[in-house]
Protein backbone atom coordinates (compact mmCIF):
# COMPACT_ATOMS: atom_id res chain seq x y z
CA UNK A 1 0.00 0.00 0.00
CA UNK A 2 1.06 3.52 -0.67
CA UNK A 3 1.63 5.67 2.16
CA UNK A 4 -0.88 7.95 1.41
CA UNK A 5 -3.14 4.68 1.88
CA UNK A 6 -2.04 4.01 5.24
CA UNK A 7 -2.68 7.72 6.14
CA UNK A 8 -6.13 7.75 4.52
CA UNK A 9 -6.91 4.30 6.25
CA UNK A 10 -5.58 5.19 10.06
CA UNK A 11 -7.72 8.91 9.22
CA UNK A 12 -10.86 6.77 8.16
CA UNK A 13 -10.62 4.77 11.26
CA UNK A 14 -9.78 7.79 13.33
CA UNK A 15 -12.95 9.10 12.70
CA UNK A 16 -15.24 6.21 12.43
CA UNK A 17 -14.07 5.95 16.92
CA UNK A 18 -15.14 9.87 16.89
CA UNK A 19 -18.14 9.69 14.27
CA UNK A 20 -20.03 6.82 13.28
CA UNK A 21 -19.48 8.32 9.50
CA UNK A 22 -20.15 6.49 6.49
CA UNK A 23 -17.92 7.45 2.82
CA UNK A 24 -20.63 9.59 2.26
CA UNK A 25 -20.30 11.53 5.10
CA UNK A 26 -16.82 12.75 4.73
CA UNK A 27 -15.59 16.19 3.04
CA UNK A 28 -12.33 16.33 1.64
CA UNK A 29 -10.09 18.58 -0.86
CA UNK A 30 -6.69 17.77 -2.36
CA UNK A 31 -4.92 20.75 -3.07
CA UNK A 32 -1.47 21.28 -5.07
CA UNK A 33 0.01 23.17 -2.56
CA UNK A 34 2.73 22.24 -0.12
CA UNK A 35 1.77 21.26 3.05
CA UNK A 36 2.61 24.71 4.48
CA UNK A 37 0.94 26.85 2.26
CA UNK A 38 -2.26 24.82 2.66
CA UNK A 39 -1.68 25.01 6.37
CA UNK A 40 -1.89 29.00 6.29
CA UNK A 41 -4.60 28.69 4.01
CA UNK A 42 -6.67 26.53 6.15
CA UNK A 43 -5.91 28.64 9.26
CA UNK A 44 -6.05 31.96 7.39
CA UNK A 45 -9.43 30.98 5.78
CA UNK A 46 -10.90 29.17 8.85
CA UNK A 47 -10.42 32.90 10.25
CA UNK A 48 -12.09 34.79 7.44
CA UNK A 49 -15.18 32.84 7.87
CA UNK A 50 -15.65 33.99 11.74
CA UNK A 51 -14.11 31.09 13.28
CA UNK A 52 -11.16 30.88 15.50
CA UNK A 53 -8.42 28.38 15.24
CA UNK A 54 -8.07 27.05 18.79
CA UNK A 55 -5.50 24.19 18.16
CA UNK A 56 -3.22 22.84 15.78
CA UNK A 57 -2.21 19.11 16.78
CA UNK A 58 0.55 17.02 15.28
CA UNK A 59 -0.31 13.93 14.90
CA UNK A 60 2.62 12.39 12.63
CA UNK A 61 4.77 11.88 15.63
CA UNK A 62 2.64 9.10 16.75
CA UNK A 63 2.15 7.35 13.89
CA UNK A 64 5.99 7.66 13.12
CA UNK A 65 6.27 6.03 16.61
CA UNK A 66 3.45 3.24 15.48
CA UNK A 67 6.25 2.49 12.24
CA UNK A 68 4.34 4.74 9.90
CA UNK A 69 6.10 6.60 7.26
CA UNK A 70 4.37 9.81 6.73
CA UNK A 71 5.17 12.96 5.23
CA UNK A 72 3.53 15.51 7.60
CA UNK A 73 -0.41 15.07 9.64
CA UNK A 74 -2.16 17.97 11.61
CA UNK A 75 -5.39 18.09 12.93
CA UNK A 76 -6.70 21.69 12.75
CA UNK A 77 -9.27 22.50 15.93
CA UNK A 78 -11.67 25.65 14.69
CA UNK A 79 -14.82 26.87 15.80
CA UNK A 80 -16.87 30.14 16.67
CA UNK A 81 -16.47 30.59 20.61
CA UNK A 82 -20.37 31.27 21.14
CA UNK A 83 -21.47 28.43 19.63
CA UNK A 84 -19.31 26.13 20.98
CA UNK A 85 -20.05 27.34 24.53
CA UNK A 86 -24.02 26.83 23.70
CA UNK A 87 -23.90 23.88 22.26
CA UNK A 88 -22.09 22.10 24.93
CA UNK A 89 -23.99 23.96 27.66
CA UNK A 90 -27.55 22.69 26.14
CA UNK A 91 -26.47 19.44 25.14
CA UNK A 92 -23.58 18.79 26.62
CA UNK A 93 -23.37 15.45 24.58
CA UNK A 94 -22.37 17.00 21.90
CA UNK A 95 -19.28 18.09 23.45
CA UNK A 96 -16.84 14.86 22.05
CA UNK A 97 -17.52 16.43 19.01
CA UNK A 98 -16.79 20.37 19.40
CA UNK A 99 -15.24 22.38 18.50
CA UNK A 100 -15.25 21.21 14.24
CA UNK A 101 -11.85 19.70 13.32
CA UNK A 102 -9.81 19.60 10.07
CA UNK A 103 -7.10 16.61 9.18
CA UNK A 104 -4.74 17.83 6.80
CA UNK A 105 -1.84 15.07 5.55
CA UNK A 106 0.67 15.78 3.09
CA UNK A 107 0.83 13.21 0.03
CA UNK A 108 4.53 13.96 -1.44
CA UNK A 109 3.99 17.57 -3.36
CA UNK A 110 0.08 17.76 -3.01
CA UNK A 111 -1.90 18.08 0.29
CA UNK A 112 -5.38 16.69 1.51
CA UNK A 113 -8.09 17.78 3.86
CA UNK A 114 -10.79 15.60 5.13
CA UNK A 115 -13.14 16.62 8.05
CA UNK A 116 -16.57 14.45 8.70
CA UNK A 117 -19.69 16.72 7.05
CA UNK A 118 -21.19 18.61 10.32
CA UNK A 119 -25.00 17.90 8.64
CA UNK A 120 -24.22 14.59 10.07
CA UNK A 121 -25.19 16.14 13.75
CA UNK A 122 -28.40 16.48 12.39
CA UNK A 123 -29.43 12.73 12.97
CA UNK A 124 -27.39 12.22 15.35
CA UNK A 125 -28.34 14.96 18.06
CA UNK A 126 -32.13 15.19 17.14
CA UNK A 127 -32.53 17.13 20.28
CA UNK A 128 -30.71 20.04 18.89
CA UNK A 129 -33.21 22.95 17.66
CA UNK A 130 -31.52 25.04 15.68
CA UNK A 131 -29.81 22.14 13.42
CA UNK A 132 -29.82 25.35 10.48
CA UNK A 133 -26.32 25.91 12.58
CA UNK A 134 -25.33 22.32 10.83
CA UNK A 135 -25.99 23.00 7.50
CA UNK A 136 -24.46 26.66 7.92
CA UNK A 137 -21.29 24.67 9.25
CA UNK A 138 -21.15 22.70 6.15
CA UNK A 139 -21.57 25.03 3.71
CA UNK A 140 -18.35 27.09 5.48
CA UNK A 141 -16.20 24.07 5.47
CA UNK A 142 -17.27 23.51 2.02
CA UNK A 143 -16.23 27.09 1.27
CA UNK A 144 -13.01 26.99 3.39
CA UNK A 145 -11.94 23.75 0.80
CA UNK A 146 -12.62 25.74 -2.02
CA UNK A 147 -10.37 28.88 -0.77
CA UNK A 148 -7.81 25.98 -0.27
CA UNK A 149 -8.26 24.88 -4.00
CA UNK A 150 -8.68 28.21 -6.00
CA UNK A 151 -5.56 28.95 -3.92
CA UNK A 152 -3.52 27.21 -6.50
Amino acid sequence: MTRCRHLFIILALTLAFLTPVAAEDLLAARSTQSFPEAMLMLQESIREHGYTVSRVQRVDIGLTNMGYQTDKYRVVFFGKIDEVRELSNRHPEMIPYLPMNISVIAEGDQTILITSNPAIYKTLFSKVKNKFLFDHWENDIRSIFNDIREAE
